[in-house]
């Protein structure tokens, strides 16, 4: 479900995404924190005066998570292959699918944003025709259902030791990003115990801060 979020939902997910888990196996809870970690190269004199970091861009991108996410969780808890998993999004991704009213209005405020328009890359996959699809209107990401079949059939690897890690260290080059692919081959998502806060009656539970 959540790899398929990424291509039913483009401008709100993205294989590019962190990801959390708090997951009960029937006697205990378990976290996992698979949030982005910074590239190496992103030092003081790097980022130089700024008060903030940037938004846009590949100086605010992190080495991605979600994917390490899925594989973890597949590893310890899953009962199905992993290639199975991905097999129905990368289905989606190639032969497309009907753009929905809620998703369409996300994407066209997303196209509004002129920081994001400007973006390498944006508007070749999120604008096609030169502009976002209509409602009811097929859209299909050929290029994410091939990444989808690689992360399957190698649980992952390719995303971050492999062919998909190659291409994102050449892309961030490319564009005076930060991101080697040293970066992607050194993430790990990290399992945690979370917390734990009684409140009127009932404990809440979140995954600690990093």
């Amino acid at each position: 479900t959540a790899a398929c979020m990424t291509i039913v939902e483009p401008c709100s997910n993205g294989l590019g995404s962190d990801a959390f888990c708090i997951l009960w196996d029937g006697e205990r809870l378990h976290g996992l924190n698979a949030s982005g970690t910074a590239p190496a190269a992103w030092t003081r004199e790097r980022f130089g005066d700024r008060s903030a970091m940037p938004l846009r861009g590949w100086d605010s991108v992190t080495v991605p998570g979600a994917v390490s996410a899925w594989a973890a969780l597949s590893q310890r808890f899953g009962k199905l292959p992993f290639e199975q998993l991905m097999a129905p999004a990368a289905e989606v991704a190639e032969r497309g699918y009907a753009v929905p009213v809620v998703v369409q209005q996300k994407w066209t405020l997303a196209s509004q944003v002129g920081e994001l328009v400007s973006q390498p890359g944006f508007a070749q996959t999120f604008l096609p025709r030169g502009r976002v699809p209509q409602v009811g209107e097929r859209f299909a990401m050929p290029h994410a259902a091939k990444a989808l079949r690689l992360i399957g059939a190698t649980k992952g690897e390719a995303f971050y030791r492999g062919e998909i890690a190659a291409a994102l260290a050449s892309y961030a080059r490319a564009h005076g990003g930060a991101m080697t692919e040293a970066d992607l081959a050194g993430y790990r998502p990290e399992w945690v115990e979370p917390l734990a806060q009684n409140f009127r009656g009932h404990t809440l539970h979140e995954i600690p801060p990093n």
